[in-house]
């Protein structure tokens, strides 16, 4: 019913005989109105300040439904992994790597591009709208059939949900962290209004990077078509972002209530809910290449003191952490100093303060793209 929020419960594919894991959906506005944003939380079921922050934001669209304002359709998804949610090993949970089959379960999405070229190829033509309409069709009917895995049948019905949305946003979080905006280099600088809503310090741009996570599912499959297809107009028609909000330890009402109303106002926006929105803010800081951020590695085992935390600019050869083996009596050789590689913002950290050699400790943003960084996998898996 039009003006009412509707709440259905998906079933996942039970894993097991005498258990069954059920899928959340919240909806607001006329099904089928336009724009249509999909927004979902803790896709990594340990990573939690999304889940406030869904919950302040599905209060403000219950208040704007009440008023008749919500003029496109918004679907939220409150808990996208309850598999993750339920996963503790010894006490710690473990929301990231499906425990079944160790797949990263923002990971491995499929690759419609690659799906339904052969289909939509010789229904496209010279109207750009029409040409979006064909391959949102053809996604959707290629999703009808829900594999019968829990684990991917999840992935499945997520991406069924967003696939044909203007607005996909994807709320994470990283270990230390402030918050930043992962986005498709093709969207910018049309989305910049996101970052700068959100008071982002920090958007890194990718055409592709890597695993194809959620949010490349949804945005890629438009690029990926038109560069298969160049004789045909096809845009962008999905602004879909995996969106940081700072560190796992940053839940807290305030800083919930801070990000849904944010969420609220780029949705008014963009045409979503009546009403005034106000002036953006400004842009933080010009987007940066994903390619360009250094991943910056412990040189060895030990226990992690930090120099720096995130937010801060950095320049080469600045120090950023201390690693001390506690086993280790010469003082000479106890510790090890590491250093920035690059200029840029130390913009995350590692959590943990114990290392193993070779692990990432931080990551700091630079301006150009980093030899070592140009590959398949710019993101951690």
């Amino acid at each position: 019913m039009p003006g009412v929020m509707q709440v259905e419960h998906i079933q996942l594919p039970a894993p097991a005989p005498g258990t069954q894991r059920v899928l959340q959906v919240v909806r607001f506005g006329e099904p089928g109105a336009r724009p249509k944003a999909y927004l979902q939380a803790a896709l990594h079921a340990d990573e939690l300040p999304g889940l406030l922050v869904q919950q302040r934001l599905a209060q403000l669209l219950q208040a704007a439904e009440r008023d008749a304002a919500i003029t496109g359709e918004i679907v939220i998804v409150p808990l996208a992994n309850p598999i993750g949610t339920d996963q503790h090993l010894f006490g710690m949970h473990q929301g990231r790597y499906h425990q079944g089959t160790a797949l990263n379960f923002n990971r491995g999405y499929p690759d419609l591009a690659d799906a339904i070229a052969g289909q939509v190829g010789e229904r496209l033509g010279a109207d750009a709208g029409a040409n979006r309409e064909v391959i949102r069709a053809a996604a959707l009917a290629h999703l009808r059939n829900v594999p019968p895995s829990e684990h991917a049948a999840l992935k499945h019905t997520l991406l069924r949900l967003a696939i044909d949305a203007d607005i996909v946003l994807d709320l994470h979080c990283d270990d230390e962290a402030v918050l930043h905006v992962y986005l498709g280099t093709p969207l910018w600088p049309d989305a910049q209004d996101l970052p700068a809503q959100l008071g982002a310090p920090l958007t890194l741009l990718a055409q592709r990077s890597g695993g194809n996570p959620f949010d490349e599912a949804c945005s890629g499959l438009w690029w990926a078509l038109g560069q298969r297809f160049p004789q045909h107009p096809i845009e962008p028609a999905c602004l879909a972002s995996t969106i940081e909000l700072r560190g796992e330890r940053d839940v807290s009402e305030a800083l919930a209530g801070r990000d849904a109303e944010n969420l609220y106002r780029f949705l008014q926006r963009r045409g979503l809910i009546n009403g005034d929105p106000g002036a953006v803010p400004a842009l933080a800081r010009a987007a940066l290449p994903l390619e360009g951020v250094a991943m910056v590695a412990s040189p060895s085992a030990g226990v992690v003191d930090y120099a720096r935390d995130p937010g801060v600019e950095v320049s080469r050869g600045d120090l950023l952490a201390t690693v001390s083996d506690p086993l280790q009596r010469d003082a000479a050789t106890a510790r090890i100093e590491v250093h920035s590689p690059i200029d840029g913002l130390l913009y995350a950290r590692r959590g943990s303060r114990l290392a193993r050699p070779g692990q990432t400790l931080c990551r700091v943003a630079g301006r150009e793209p980093l030899p070592e960084r140009i590959g398949k996998h710019l993101l951690s898996d």
